[in-house]
């Protein structure tokens, strides 16, 4: 803006001197006979002087001619118009006197671009309208996007319905990024702002919502970035931030010019869009100074605008756009015209190509089409490639810290001293420091239905977890087990998109929206075991938990029997365990027992085997499987040393003891812990579930061919029989004693 007002200066002084020069010359002509006045005496002294000035006179003009082309170059680019109506990069450009016109703009950029657009520690907000499991797995991409761009400060306004408020809080809690901070508000609080305005956008209500960001972000917040989630970022976000100094004392939204031929109203016959000007403008990506709009009665101004129009449209068709284009068609200078790389839009029917020549032009890309990556635009190939780098990139290397930025402390600074505090020479030091790292966690990646309870909420969840070499078991399970599922999957970001794009190319897994799949992103050399149960533990929405392995098959019609049976045994006002004994074939291809009877023919004909009887027999000797044979009624059985059964359980039950990673003792420790809270173990008299083949997992290798590994699991071991001392007292001793007595 400095710069700027120097240029015109400059041309204000040049038509100055050109007037007095005229006035002399107009003087010298009229006035031949120096000596009749005295006003022309001085002229004809220096008639040799005032030739040689003309002459330089027409240079000089030519040089503001010059100049003021310039000008209006500088001033289109302030507006997003490049020469000629191309494209252009953004300037800041200074004055300085003399000199030709190309150096002199050298000059100019080099003595304006340097200055620093936004400053080194400001904080920049940004607001996003977020619902749903589908647009909260956009927005950690666009998040993404912007974190590994970014040089300053961040907070994030997030506005958004129950189910990406949990998804969302979960997530930003465990990514632990520096300098982010998150707020959350309430969307359900402002849907009455907007609830009466007709929609046919896909979007629904929540595609209105940024119209209400003056009134639902804090009164003393006074700009804003506004973003869709289907946006991605190419550069540093300051850079946007930084055009918030160019407007005008008039302009309060920048946005870019619509490229689609939208509001032209040209697309088909009777084709009718809503008021707008010229092309009309995208609200994918907005600037708000909200002070401005807050001050000039935003909200009065949109909603008269909203009644008059929809008395005519009766609908929106692109939801707050429609109503953002109309105010401004009334008053066009609230509007401040962005350049069209910061929302180059790709969906079909677009001019998106005339924004930029060359990649490095590409500041923000805008899927605003629900095709997405299939939208027709011959760079979709570039853009595509662009928005899959974000999209499978490792989120924990965005965990960095911003160097020469003061920051409060957070739970990151905390682990990290807490790290630091660990004895490297400890045997177990590489298990407690793991044991320490914290999992960024996606809750609900897929669409997952609330929970509704039945009549004699007695429903059940099967809780398991896996990684990616376990996922041919999903649409397997799936056919033996039609009740909800709670399963965690520990995966890289890379991996989590090709789960993802499995499921969707599942009919089986699309029609299952009862299963919720949370992603445990990987980090570490050890398998988290039981921190994944937990994750899937706490986020089951049953009163019932029915914890499994993924590699176990259920009986046909388990789901159904164990809702009988929990209510059969008054589960709800009692604490038992109830248990499902465990088989295994060492067959791929098996044709599944449809009952017990027939399970027992295949047992004895040596197809089936009580689960790990050769290899770890105490781990479910004390289900007593020749009782099971013929019990026709639950029975009780004792606990004792190693036994870790497959059990169903209330959803409240004590979580698993995270020290253990990897293999050994990690459902030990659980069914101890239960022991010692006086669970009852009743084992299902028709209850059975078969444990499928597979590869030895990496941590079970690990366990075998290392004796550290071994030792440091027996000091964990140790340590943990002193804790449940510490916790119940003298009743622990038993499972001490016992232990040592192996």
């Amino acid at each position: 803006m400095l710069c700027s007002l120097r240029r015109k200066l400059k041309l204000l002084v040049a038509a100055v001197s050109l007037s007095v020069l005229l006035t002399c010359l107009y003087l010298l002509v009229g006035n031949w006979e120096c000596g009749r006045s005295l006003l022309v005496q001085p002229c004809l002294e220096n008639l040799t002087a005032r030739y040689l000035q003309r002459e330089a006179l027409a240079v000089r003009l030519q040089e503001v001619e010059d100049e003021n082309r310039h000008l209006r170059i500088q001033l289109g680019w302030s507006q997003g118009k490049g020469v000629n109506g191309g494209h252009a990069s953004e300037q800041w450009v200074s004055s300085t006197e003399g000199g030709d016109a190309t150096e002199q703009e050298n000059v100019n950029q080099s003595k304006c671009m340097k200055q620093p657009m936004v400053a080194r520690c400001e904080l920049i907000h940004v607001a996003i309208v977020c619902a749903g499991h589908n647009s909260s797995r956009d927005l950690v991409t666009l998040v993404k996007s912007i974190l590994f761009h970014r040089k300053n400060p961040l907070h994030f306004h997030l506005i958004t319905d129950g189910v990406a408020h949990h998804i969302l809080h979960t997530l930003f809690q465990s990514w632990m990024v520096p300098s982010v901070h998150v707020s959350f508000y309430n969307a359900d609080e402002l849907k009455l702002e907007i609830s009466w305005i007709p929609n046919k956008h896909y979007s629904g209500i929540y595609g209105l919502m940024k119209l209400t960001l003056t009134k639902a972000l804090p009164s003393d917040l006074s700009k804003v970035i506004v973003l869709d989630t289907d946006i991605t970022f190419a550069t540093d976000i300051a850079e946007l931030w930084a055009i918030f100094r160019k407007f005008s004392d008039t302009q309060a939204i920048g946005l870019v010019e619509n490229q689609s031929d939208w509001y032209l109203g040209n697309l088909w016959k009777n084709h009718k869009p809503w008021p707008a000007l010229g092309r009309g403008f995208n609200t994918g990506v907005i600037l708000l100074l909200l002070e401005k709009l807050r001050n000039i009665g935003w909200e009065q101004m949109w909603h008269l605008t909203a009644e008059l129009e929809l008395m005519s449209m009766l609908s929106t068709s692109l939801a707050d756009q429609d109503i953002f284009n109309a105010v401004i068609k009334q008053t066009p200078a609230l509007v401040f015209q962005l350049p069209c790389y910061w929302n180059v839009q790709l969906s079909d029917h677009t001019r998106a190509e005339q924004c930029y020549s060359e990649v490095s032009d590409l500041k923000v890309i805008h899927w605003n089409s629900p095709k997405k990556l299939r939208v027709k635009n011959k760079h979709v190939e570039l853009f595509r490639n662009l928005y899959l780098t974000f999209l499978e990139y490792d989120g924990n290397l965005l965990r960095r810290e911003l160097f020469g930025c003061p920051s409060q402390p957070r739970p990151q600074s905390e682990l990290q001293k807490a790290l630091e505090e660990l004895d490297e020479d400890d045997q177990c030091y590489d298990f407690r420091r793991e044991r320490m790292m914290m999992h960024r966690v996606h809750l609900s990646f897929l669409q997952h239905d609330p929970y509704v309870p039945s009549a004699e909420e007695a429903d059940v969840t099967l809780v398991a977890q896996l990684s990616m070499d376990r996922l041919q078991m999903l649409e397997v399970i799936c056919k033996h087990w039609e009740g909800p599922m709670s399963l965690a999957l520990y995966m890289s970001d890379s991996e989590a998109q090709q789960f993802l794009r499995y499921a969707q190319a599942s009919e089986l897994l699309k029609s299952r929206t009862n299963i919720g799949y949370h992603i445990v992103y990987r980090e570490g050399q050890f398998y988290p075991v039981n921190l994944l149960r937990n994750v899937a533990l706490k986020n089951a929405l049953t009163p019932y938990v029915f914890l499994a392995d993924i590699d176990f098959l259920p009986m046909y019609g388990l789901y159904h029997y164990l809702r009988k049976s929990i209510l059969q045994q008054d589960m709800a006002s009692t604490k038992k365990a109830f248990i499902v004994p465990a088989f295994e074939t060492l067959r791929y291809r098996l044709t599944f027992p449809k009952s017990k009877a027939e399970l027992l023919t295949m047992l004895d004909m040596g197809a089936l085997y009580i689960f790990r009887y050769h290899v770890w027999t105490k781990g479910h000797a004390p289900t007593n499987y020749a009782k099971w044979r013929t019990a026709t009624m639950p029975y009780k059985v004792e606990w004792e040393a190693d036994f870790e059964p497959y059990i169903v359980v209330r959803q409240d039950c004590p979580e698993f003891d995270e020290r253990f990673l990897g293999f050994g003792w990690n459902k030990v420790s659980h069914i101890i812990e239960l022991d010692a809270q006086e669970y009852e173990l009743v084992v299902l008299p028709d209850a059975f579930m078969v444990h499928m083949p597979h590869a030895p997992s990496f941590d079970i290798s690990k366990f075998r061919s290392s004796a550290s590994y071994r030792a440091c699991l027996q000091i964990l071991k140790e340590e943990f029989h002193q804790d449940l001392s510490r916790h119940y007292g003298s009743a622990a001793l038993k499972y001490l004693t016992a232990d040592r007595s192996l």
